[in-house]
């Protein structure tokens, strides 16, 4: 292996927006035939790097080589042109049109359709059979599941004869089980030859998938190693740059008195569609009831409804007393007057407005309060000092309140919003993927918070889609398939396998692989048939 060229090298790329240096003097080889991790915090510069690769960005200065040879690539095409293939976490499909129309967009061989179809067709025949991409040519891309628009995208890339695929956060809205058949699919294409990048933040995949990873921080490459001789903890360090908590550190849970009770609640979308199905629960004061669930399952309609910010039908009671579902007498301001907290899913749709202050932010949703205002005027100056303390204690970077939201990172912005909620002193947090898009160092911090919250005798509701987050943050877990909860679970008892088959709508273990179960149960949702339950 000694004497093989790499698939690509990239010698001294820097590049800078601005003031801000992306990427400071980057050097990097990859092998042929080897899944190649890159991990890094938000804005350690990954994306840019790979969209250099790719052809979207052109480097300030440093060189490329692809199979030894070196390469000049200006757009994406020249990429495609260099066997480069590119699987973006936001899919770059287009809705309306079928697979095989997808796939031979932009590599028509002339302005006959027909045939470069039946050429597609075959293609996809045999790309299916060989790397168990299966996904029916015919089917619009709207109708198909995330890990099969995902396929899509794979697909796409071989099409077009890439050798090197690059993936950017591929597991991000999988369950367990298609993630597994994902990395299964990479196997199989790494088996052949192909020359797999991946860029993850989930330290789990890069130890269980890849030959070789390499750290980012700050723009510079601080790292590359073996897989194989390195760890969890180290690769932690190496991105943050100090040590870091991996496993979340709680005592057990001292539940006390019922202070959400959820029953028969049932919520009806815009277009008529019912997201929640009749779903009943209680939280008690002091624990953690984690929801897990693929992204679309009715989770952030249960949320809205929790938070005032959706009607719905049914019973919800807070602390005994009832709590109005109708938005007639209740909406956002009286729930968070009755003692309820809530850190939205969208912390830029729905928890900031990203042209204020911080510490403007702070106070969205409380500004009423008298201690903030006498009469009509705001004691803006008091507001910016509570800001500051509360910048400071939840460790936002920098502390500085006058500076829009937008100048933040997407982790210290989280951290704005979960300050501004876990400050009231809430009986109940909803709070909904309180780490997306949030660095490992910051992780850390915001599992402490809401533990610390649970350690004061507080109820708090967890939505996430990470497991791993559930499973180690939640003392009860729900899970919840198309509107509706599959079952609780034991966190201390039960295991990401049997999460991920509750995930897809299978309560019971089949006898068949976990990973083709779930995938007929989602086709049959796709196809407008009644769930395989068990």
């Amino acid at each position: 292996m000694s004497g093989t060229a790499p698939a690509i090298e990239l010698k001294g790329i820097s590049k800078a927006f601005g003031p801000v240096q992306a990427n400071k003097d980057i050097s990097i080889r990859v092998m042929p035939g080897t899944i190649h991790g890159i991990i890094g915090e938000n804005g350690a510069g990954k994306s840019t790097l790979m969209s250099i690769l790719y052809g979207f960005y052109k480097a300030d200065k440093g060189e490329v080589f692809i199979n030894g040879t070196k390469t000049e690539i200006p757009d994406s095409q020249a990429a495609i042109a260099a066997g480069i293939g590119m699987v973006f976490q936001h899919f770059k499909l287009v809705e309306n049109f079928t697979v095989v129309e997808n796939v031979i967009l932009g590599a028509e061989d002339g302005a006959m359709l027909t045939p470069s179809i039946a050429k597609a067709r075959k293609s996809l025949k045999q790309l299916a059979e060989e790397y168990e991409l299966n996904v029916d040519p015919d089917a619009k891309i709207e109708d198909l599941s995330v890990g099969h628009q995902q396929r899509v995208e794979i697909l796409k890339a071989l099409y077009r004869q890439a050798d090197i695929l690059i993936l950017d956060e591929p597991t991000g809205v999988l369950t367990p089980a298609e993630a597994d058949h994902l990395f299964r699919i990479l196997d199989n294409l790494r088996n052949e030859g192909k020359t797999i990048i991946l860029i993850t933040h989930k330290l789990r995949e890069i130890m269980e998938y890849t030959d070789t990873v390499s750290v980012m921080r700050q723009g510079e490459m601080t790292a590359t190693v073996k897989t194989a001789e390195t760890s969890p903890e180290q690769l932690a360090e190496l991105m943050v740059g100090r040590k870091v908590l991996l496993r979340v550190d709680k005592k057990p849970a001292a539940p006390g008195d019922v202070v959400l009770s959820v029953k028969d609640l049932k919520v009806t979308d815009g277009a008529g569609v019912e997201r929640v199905k009749g779903i009943s629960f209680d939280i008690r004061a002091g624990e953690i009831y984690g929801i897990a669930g693929v992204a679309g399952n009715g989770q952030s309609e249960l949320m809205e409804v929790l938070g005032g910010m959706r009607t719905g039908t049914g019973t919800i009671s807070l602390n005994g007393e009832p709590v109005d579902l109708t938005g007639k007498y209740s909406d956002g301001q009286s729930r968070r007057a009755r003692g309820i907290s809530h850190v939205p899913e969208d912390r830029h749709d729905e928890g900031l407005i990203l042209d204020y202050t911080a510490w403007e932010n702070t106070i969205f949703g409380y500004h009423r309060d008298p201690k903030w205002s006498s009469g009509p005027l705001m004691n803006n100056a008091a507001i910016i000092q509570e800001a500051e303390a509360k910048m400071q204690r939840f460790d936002v970077r920098p502390p500085i309140p006058t500076l829009k939201a937008k100048s933040f990172s997407g982790g210290n912005q989280q951290k704005i919003v979960l300050a501004r909620e876990i400050e009231k002193n809430p009986d109940l947090l909803l709070v909904g993927q309180p780490t997306r898009g949030v660095d490992i160092g910051a992780i850390e911090f915001i599992h402490q918070e809401i533990i610390r919250l649970r350690d004061e005798g507080k109820a708090i509701l967890l939505v996430s889609v990470e497991l791993d987050e559930i499973r180690s943050l939640s003392d009860r877990i729900a899970v919840m398939f198309d509107g509706k909860i599959m079952g609780e679970r034991d966190p201390e008892t039960t295991d990401e396998r049997e999460l991920g088959l509750m995930m897809a709508g299978i309560s019971e273990e089949p006898d068949k692989p976990a990973w083709k179960a779930v995938e007929e149960n989602l086709e049959a949702v796709e196809h407008g048939e009644a769930p395989k339950h068990g």
